[in-house]
């Protein structure tokens, strides 16, 4: 390995199997740092292509999405390192395809508890091919003040306070994540700071060892004193041992192996790490501090001593006229998410939206403050989810039913309907679900199913004006307005419609008061007087019944039921009710298989 940096400010990234926060984390790091190029070139994410919206600074900014390895790497050439975050199923093959791309250098694997076979062979081919593993089971690694590996130092506000922003003199190693961003906080407070750090990661096999890391520092002119922490399990240490006795390391070395009080434990320790596991007495904490202490390196007697050890040594280095001290620069400051601050108080922003019917914040969406296991619990019905989501309100059982009643009987009214014509021609001309049901539904309208709204107003207005059946239909006549919800091609006097009858059956057994719908069977009989086929229509009858349940009820206000007719209510219950008829016909149609629909030459009356 041994070589020198890793990183620079120019450094770009590919990330494997997208996260949201340690990508956003890495640039604003890069933001923080003043670099000119996001270290996030492309997302993998197999399967999936496009891009992900993300901020640099306060630019918004889209980052490719590729579904491949292969198609990441080939579009974007200079990005040598690869992020891995998927798990440990899958990371092992994830990271071999990474490394055997040409332009990918180093690989971070994310991931603990990947197998050891195959972590070995990731090792052996990285060697054999001149590249770096970090992990697996680390956290990844940061170059003060050019680029960082995802959730690497934590938050922004540990990254401020270990000045991470610029780079120091100092390069660190260590098996643990977790405690590197202890040790970035720790020597920022006695030097200069970090000039690199690296967390080679917990598992029993490395993707790198220490040594590995503190003989490239070694080479690195900007690092003048190298901190390692290590931790009792395995004997990656005493590489580190012997490099020092050989003299292959002319820079100070401060190291520390956590681990010593596993000899208070009568019986075999396991520490967080897979590795971290002493597996006989020169696998120990002591034997290795006391090791890495004959070598040359300056070990201190605890790890509470091991801050005054590096500050002594960066003190001593300093007097020397080693270390020239570094200007401090601040850091841009970084903009807050809106969420986050919201969240903390910060700000006020408007809502875009305005939702009274429904809530899906809690345990369970609740409809109209109901939730919606209650609903399914107390044996509600479809007719109670319309009154809690269109009238807010629980509505009596009565009036639910009639809710019901009229989705039923208005499902569907036969093939030859417009808007049923409509659903067939368009489900035979092989199109979905969706556009056959809507071209069905377009037809909807003054001429067809729509005139329950019309109804209602007009109904209600001439009652409550006190206009006799006489003086209504006259008026109307005289404006020129076909009366709403009176006559039909089919029905006649003789040939009533059916669904009136049932409803009116209902409501008069069931309303307290029915006044809008006998007044509306009083302007039939006017009709009728004049055309047989001038009868109270299915659009007629649930206008005026509406108009009954609702000032039946009690539960409205004048105002509030003049909304209801006028907002389009009614008319918004016969197209929930025919959608499924016209669904029916949709599934009728390709269940048949039936060809595409050609007029007949017949049917048609060619003319000048």
């Amino acid at each position: 390995m041994a070589s020198g940096n890793l990183f620079s400010k120019t450094t770009q990234a590919l990330f494997y199997n997208y996260k949201q926060l340690p990508i956003q984390r890495m640039l604003d790091f890069d933001f923080l740092c003043g670099r000119e190029t996001p270290s996030v070139a492309g997302i993998i994410n197999p399967g999936s292509e496009g891009f992900q919206k993300l901020f640099f600074g306060q630019e918004e900014i889209a980052i490719p999405v590729h579904a491949t390895i292969e198609a990441a790497c080939t579009a974007h050439p200079t990005a040598d390192v690869f992020i891995n975050f998927a798990s440990y199923r899958s990371a092992a093959a994830s990271s071999m395809a990474a490394l055997k791309q040409p332009t990918i250098r180093v690989a971070a694997i994310i991931a603990e508890g990947v197998p050891e076979a195959d972590t070995k062979q990731l090792i052996a081919y990285a060697r054999a091919n001149n590249k770096v593993i970090l992990g697996p089971a680390t956290v990844g690694g940061v170059q003060a003040g050019a680029f960082k590996i995802g959730d690497t130092a934590g938050t922004l506000d540990n990254i401020i306070q270990c000045k991470l922003y610029r780079p120091g003199s100092v390069g660190f190693v260590s098996k643990s994540g977790g405690m590197s961003n202890e040790m970035y906080n720790t020597i920022a407070r006695v030097t200069d700071g970090i000039y690199e750090g690296i967390a080679i990661g917990g598992d029993v096999f490395p993707g790198s060892t220490l040594s590995d890391h503190v003989l490239r520092f070694n080479n690195i002119p900007q690092v003048k004193m190298i901190v390692v922490l290590g931790e009792l399990g395995g004997r990656d240490e005493y590489s580190l041992v012997e490099a020092l006795k050989q003299g292959k390391i002319n820079k100070p070395v401060v190291a520390w192996v956590s681990g010593t009080c596993a000899t208070l434990f009568k019986s075999e320790v396991q520490f967080g790490h897979a590795g971290a596991k002493s597996g006989g007495e020169m696998e120990s904490a002591q034997a290795k501090n006391q090791a890495l202490r004959e070598s040359g390196a300056v070990v201190p007697t605890s790890y509470e001593a091991f801050e005054s050890a590096i500050k002594e040594t960066f003190d001593k280095l300093g007097e020397e006229g080693k270390i020239t001290p570094i200007k401090e620069v601040t850091p841009p400051q970084i903009p807050e998410d809106l969420k986050t601050a919201i969240k903390s108080g910060k700000v006020r922003a408007p809502t875009h939206i305005i939702s009274t019917i429904s809530d899906d914040r809690g345990d369970e969406p609740c409809y109209g403050g109901v939730k919606m296991s209650s609903i399914i619990e107390k044996g509600l019905g479809v007719g109670d989810v319309i009154s809690l989501l269109w009238f807010k309100r629980s509505l009596p059982r009565y009036c639910t039913r009639f809710i019901e009643m009229c989705i039923m009987l208005c499902a569907d009214h036969g093939p030859c309907v417009s808007g049923a014509h409509n659903t067939i021609v368009t489900a035979r001309a092989g199109k979905d679900l969706v556009s056959s049901l809507v071209s069905g539904l377009l037809t909807i309208g003054p001429r067809f199913g729509g005139a329950i709204d019309d109804a209602a107003r007009y109904f209600k207005d001439a009652y409550d004006r006190g206009l006799t059946p006489y003086e209504f239909v006259e008026s109307m006549k005289k404006k020129g307005i076909r009366v709403p919800g009176i006559g039909h091609r089919i029905k006649s006097r003789d040939n009533r419609d059916k669904r009136v009858e049932l409803l009116q059956k209902y409501a008069r057994e069931n309303f307290p008061n029915v006044k809008y719908m006998e007044y509306a069977v009083q302007v039939e009989t006017y009709t009728l007087s004049k055309a047989n086929n001038l009868v109270l229509n299915v659009d007629g009858a649930i206008g005026s019944l509406f108009l009954d349940l609702l000032a039946g009820s009690g539960l409205f206000t004048k105002p509030e039921i003049d909304e209801i007719v006028e907002i389009g209510y009614l008319n918004g219950l016969f197209v929930l009710a025919r959608s499924i008829g016209l669904i029916g016909h949709t599934f009728d149609q390709k269940r048949l298989k039936q060809p595409l629909y050609r007029h007949p030459w017949e049917d048609v009356l060619y003319t000048k």
